[in-house]
């Protein structure tokens, strides 16, 4: 004997329209082809629970299933009013050569990321290991390199939601410290059918001018005016915080050479701490010397030609 589609469904006769709807969206997760790759009867199964969905979402369809069981189809005039109630998965009916995004190519269906991706702006869901892809959208979040260094917020927006009939909205989200281009943080907030939004912010930090970054370490290029290069010196170093330190420069410090400030990076990706601020000397040649600075410039080649 067929199974009934609240079997199908896994729900009791009397299950109400959410306890319906929250069991097809529990169910076709499970069993979509995407998931089951080369799967028959994962395939067959999906049709099944698309198929009794848009029976038991419907109320007057449902009212006829009800009444005349599997051959509710003859009774009287079965013809749905509308499209009201209708899978938000019906397009799976439609006979294609595969997703648009290079998904699956099981003719009939969708790819998971047409399924649940796109219930949100900013596309289907990527690098998630632990359900699956397509159950959380990808929005893309560009930081300034001070924003990574100390963490931020943003306010993004989400589109409606089709399967649990979750209106558009705008979420506050923490961006924590130390992300780097590439990393995807990911959001959870509740919605109002009992389920959850899982949204993924790929995250792009924006160059510097001054600071270059090279995983938790950070480079910049100091200018030291020639005389403290050769005699030595203290100069300011600036870093990402906002805070300059003092650098002592010893005597006959050459141009390119590299200092390192140990802590003054970006918080380390893995364990605690912060990695360190690289600093490159440039040496600054004077420009525009009165005619005292050019003899004295002139004294010094003269004795190093002499060897003094």
């Amino acid at each position: 004997m067929a199974k009934s589609y609240y079997d199908i469904l896994e729900v009791g006769k009397g299950a109400s329209e959410k306890e319906v709807r929250t069991a097809y969206r529990r169910l076709a997760r499970r069993y979509h082809p995407d998931v089951n790759r080369g799967e028959a009867d994962a395939e067959a199964r999906f049709k099944e629970i698309n198929e009794a969905y848009q029976v038991l979402s419907d109320a007057d369809s449902r009212k006829k299933y009800d009444r005349y069981g599997a051959d509710w189809r003859q009774a009287g005039d079965h013809e749905r009013s509308g499209n009201a109630g209708a899978s938000p998965f019906s397009w799976f009916t439609h006979a294609r050569q595969g997703s648009r995004r290079g998904g699956s190519r099981t003719q009939g269906f969708g790819s998971m990321s047409d399924a649940f991706g796109d219930l949100f702006a900013g596309g289907g869901g990527a690098g998630m290991q632990d359900m699956p892809r397509a159950s959380r959208a990808e929005l893309s979040v560009k930081v300034t390199l001070e924003e990574a260094y100390a963490g931020t917020t943003r306010t993004v927006e989400v589109a409606p939601n089709p399967i649990s009939g979750e209106p558009g909205r705008r979420l506050e989200v923490t961006i924590p410290a130390g992300v780097f281009t590439g990393s995807r943080v990911h959001v959870n907030a509740a919605d109002k059918a009992g389920g959850s939004l899982d949204v993924n912010l790929k995250i792009t930090v924006a160059a510097h001018r001054t600071f270059e970054r090279k995983d938790d370490d950070l480079l910049t290029t100091v200018g030291v005016v020639l005389e403290d290069a050769v005699l030595g010196g203290e100069i300011e170093v600036p870093t990402i915080s906002g805070k300059k330190v003092a650098l002592t420069v010893p005597p006959e410090t050459q141009n390119g050479k590299v200092f390192r400030l140990k802590g003054k990076g970006m918080p380390r990706k893995k364990g605690s701490g912060h990695g360190d601020l690289l600093a490159t000397v440039k040496v600054v040649l004077p420009v525009g010397l009165s005619d005292e600075q050019r003899k004295l410039f002139q004294q010094l080649r003269d004795f190093r030609e002499a060897g003094v």
